[in-house]
């Protein structure tokens, strides 16, 4: 049986005779197809699979009805054009190459550094201009400095590792890297963001962008720097509060910044940060190398024939859907240990050690190690470059260090049914347990040492408080002057009067105001907002 792949978007030429030199497979080459729909519907429509970059858009409406088509492989890190959901449900592998790009953003972090350092952009346009200002460009040397960097992982580290070959002093932060494995490459891992931006005099971001990282350098965090810092972004627009970044560089509180990526882009030509003379910008070059271009095509040819010749499956970014028997038994114990380990992710807590989870009653007799797949994939959601699905996430968490480890009660306990997750880090131990209710309906029942009965979808407000009168109304108040309404509340204690922790479930978030002042009130303790999916979403890898 012969094979059609459908290249839309330009592929290294090594790449592309890799394809050709694998017997049974034919290769359809056309970029155009990348902007006309129609047609790269019907081209589609007679393909097995289609090997991309960033140019194809394979939303759902290209994808319905594609009955022929398998397998998906962008050559990159990102997938942000493809609709893994729809190919999920449709039963098609997506796959990308995480690793291609590594050495070649890792170096253009290291030359953007040194450029800023050493002011090698202005010093090049004055010289051609004809001038000869040798004191007006006095850099500072990167030996002895300390750089922080912020997302360890697989570019990150790299980065770590050639800094220190001049003889920087590294530091960073991942809540995903354990800090012996940090150690390992040299980096004092710090548990919070905050520990970092004082003590650094370079900054490096290498994290992806979800509504947990945008703006994760903000006012604030910007105002927490040293006057001589310099901040470089290769990883993707929106990390940087743009905005913020430029009051910083105009009021003198932050010597400079190098940036690669915007958002959007290409950014408006009369944009104040291209523009700036203390920022230096270049267009999105951080995979823009010879070498990386190669590298990525060949990965992606050796992916999709793998997969369609062979049967094997790697970096996968979804899982082929489950047959009907098995996904209709486990998938509402898979989405429970999916919210749990996303709830887990947005504790306020330090760098991830351990995770240990026990199962009891009628799920102890399940696949316990899919759901416990299921749980990390929860829990290391938004933190990682590449999705992380029932396929990658155990091997993603060995990887950085993190220790997981499940057992089976033999005890029946209080439920007919309960997952209990108890997550270490560096700075305190989080217990959670959740179980189902009419076989469907996923409810947290504990929260630390308190019972409870709460909702475990949609936006919950958490609170840790003392068990004193009014203090339910003050909340209610609050969140209602906001037009933010309550759908749930639970409180679980130990003693009245004593300590207790509340779980409010709302039709939408509250406001940052809002937030704060409910912090504010003496008989808070600590509060935070958790964003969990709407009530009955799957994971995208579990289909519809």
């Amino acid at each position: 049986m012969g094979y059609r792949i459908l290249v839309t978007d330009k592929l290294a030429e090594e790449g592309l005779a890799r394809l050709r030199e694998e017997p049974g497979v034919e290769i359809v080459v056309d970029t155009k197809l990348a902007k006309d729909v129609p047609a790269l519907r019907a081209a589609l429509a007679e393909a097995d699979g289609i090997a991309i970059r960033s140019g194809t858009q394979l939303t759902a409406e290209v994808l319905a009805g594609q009955k022929r088509l398998k397998a998906i492989v962008r050559a990159g890190v990102g997938v942000d054009n493809i609709d893994v959901a729809a190919a999920t449900r449709l039963g098609i592998v997506v796959m990308n190459t995480p690793g291609g790009n590594t050495v070649s953003t890792a170096e253009h972090t290291l030359a953007l550094m040194l450029s800023l350092a050493r002011n090698v952009a202005p010093a090049n346009d004055s010289l051609k201009a004809g001038k000869w200002d040798r004191n007006k460009f006095t850099g500072t040397q990167l030996e002895g400095k300390t750089l922080g960097v912020v997302g360890l992982g697989r570019v990150g580290l790299t980065v770590a590792d050639r800094a220190r070959a001049f003889g920087m002093t590294v530091i960073g932060f991942d809540p995903f890297l354990s800090s012996d494995r940090a150690l390992e490459h040299g980096v004092e891992s710090v548990a919070r963001l905050d520990d970092l931006w004082a003590r650094c005099d370079f900054i490096t971001l290498h994290t992806p962008l979800t509504p947990e990282t945008r703006n994760v350098v903000g006012k604030r965090e910007l105002a927490l720097m040293k006057p001589t810092a310099r901040i470089i972004n290769c990883a993707r627009g929106g990390l940087i509060d743009e905005p913020a970044l430029l009051e910083a560089l105009d009021a003198g509180k932050l010597a400079g910044a190098a940036i690669d990526v915007f958002e959007p882009e290409p950014p408006p030509a009369d944009h104040p940060l291209v523009k700036h003379p203390r920022v230096l910008v270049t267009p999105h070059l951080g995979a823009s190398t010879d070498e990386a271009q190669v590298s990525v095509a060949v990965e992606a040819a050796h992916l999709i024939t793998d997969y369609l010749v062979r049967g094997q499956v790697r970096f996968s970014v979804n899982t082929p859907t489950l047959d009907r028997a098995e996904f209709e038994d486990l998938r509402h114990y898979l989405n429970l240990a999916w919210r749990l380990g996303m709830l887990h992710a947005q504790m306020d807590r330090g760098t991830l050690k351990t995770a240990h989870l026990t199962y009891r009653g009628e799920v102890a007799g399940k696949n316990t190690k899919l759901l416990t797949a299921s749980f990390v994939a929860g829990l290391m959601s938004g933190a990682m470059e590449s999705q992380v699905n029932l396929v990658s996430a155990l091997p993603m968490a060995r990887e950085r260090g993190i220790v997981i480890e499940e057992r089976i009660a033999d005890a029946p306990g209080d439920f007919g049914t309960l997952i209990q997750t108890e997550v270490a880090t560096e700075r305190k131990t989080y217990v959670a347990s959740g179980t189902l209710f009419g076989r469907q309906f996923l409810r947290l029942v504990r929260l630390g040492t308190y019972l409870l009965d709460a909702h475990l979808d949609g936006a919950l407000l958490v609170f840790s408080h003392h068990d004193k009168p009014g203090l339910i109304g003050f909340i209610g108040k609050t969140l209602g002057d906001e037009g933010v309404n309550i759908a749930q509340m639970n409180v679980g204690r130990e003693d009245p009067g004593g300590e207790a922790i509340g779980v409010v479930n709302l039709d939408t978030p509250p406001s940052a105001k809002a937030l704060e002042a409910i912090k504010a009130n003496p008989d808070v303790v600590s509060a935070s907002v958790i964003k969990l999916p709407g009530l009955g979403e799957l994971p995208h890898w579990l289909g519809a």
